[in-house]
């Protein structure tokens, strides 16, 4: 066994060598032929190329197929890193939609509040909503406009197109505005065009009754609704909202401000409210007031 594998690498390795010498050779002529500058030559090479060159075509599929898919892969990283691209812009492009359409919307509200008609002779200011304090048994809002803007309570506040509330306590910088829809809320207010007196009265939900009708009969849905001015509580002829009726009949008002979306109410500065300093002013008379001269209807009535 061992003189059979020394014979074989006595044969192996002369051949080995003969191969190599050979391949050498063969590359050698090739080098020398292709850089052989004559026409005869020329000639030659091109027909070599002619003949071998279309047969190895199958040898370049894979080499083909490999440049194709690296190209491919950095196409696909160009893609990839463009749709990342795209991403972050269309997240900025809709912070941008969201913010145009919030001062979009705010606009609107602000021009909604220059369009509202009110009595020239009231004045306003305008206050942002703070907070919403509304529950269950109490709905009210916070305003960023207080005492040292001269806010007073009992001053009606409104929105773009009807009225929201009164001022229910005010501090130096912020004041609270009681809404239309509190139970504490009741609002005298005139039914056009019937002309019927009512009162409106908040029970916490989103229309408020209509209380102390003469003839419900006359009333239609779509009736305005407005403040009457009795009571020197409101300025006349704002606007409240439009007569409807629940699904058990009872007469509500649908309310013309938008609840939903309060962010900037007016305060009308109504100077006619009349502010009782002595409550008992009212029933016993100031000293030095002439009293009221008895009736002779009276008079006659004691002496006989």
């Amino acid at each position: 066994m061992a003189r059979d594998r020394s014979q074989r690498e006595d044969y192996t390795t002369p051949l080995k060598r003969l191969l190599i010498g050979v391949v050498c050779l063969c590359l050698a002529i090739i080098f020398i032929v292709w850089r052989i500058d004559s026409p005869r030559v020329e000639r030659f090479r091109a027909q070599v190329i002619d003949r071998v060159v279309p047969n190895m075509e199958w040898a370049m599929v894979p080499v083909t197929g490999a440049i194709n898919l690296f190209r491919d892969f950095q196409s696909y990283q160009r893609l990839s890193e463009q749709n990342r691209e795209l991403r972050s812009e269309l997240r900025q492009m809709q912070a941008w939609k969201e913010a145009a359409l919030q001062l979009e919307q705010e606009n609107a509200r602000l021009l909604d509040l220059n369009h509202v008609r009110l009595d020239p002779r009231l004045t306003y200011i305008t206050g942002v909503v703070m907070a919403d304090s509304g529950s269950p048994f109490r709905q009210s809002v916070l305003l960023n406009v207080g005492a040292r803007d001269g806010v007073r309570d009992g001053w009606a506040t409104m929105d773009g197109i009807g009225l929201v509330g009164r001022i229910s306590g005010t501090g130096r910088n912020t004041a609270r505005v009681i809404l239309l829809t509190d139970a504490a809320s009741s609002v005298p207010a005139l039914i056009q065009p019937s002309g019927q007196s009512a009162l409106i009265a908040g029970d916490n939900s989103a229309a408020p009754v209509i209380d102390f009708l003469e003839n419900p009969g006359k009333l239609r849905p779509g009736d305005r609704v407005v403040t009457s001015g009795d009571g020197d509580v409101f300025p006349a002829g704002l606007l409240i909202g439009q007569v409807a009726s629940d699904p058990s009949g009872r007469l509500r008002v649908r309310l013309s401000a938008d609840y939903e979306r309060l962010e900037f109410l007016r305060v009308l500065r109504h100077h006619g409210t009349e502010f009782i300093q002595n409550p008992g002013d009212l029933v016993v008379p100031l000293p030095g007031a002439p009293h009221p001269r008895p009736r002779p209807e009276s008079l006659g009535a004691d002496n006989g």
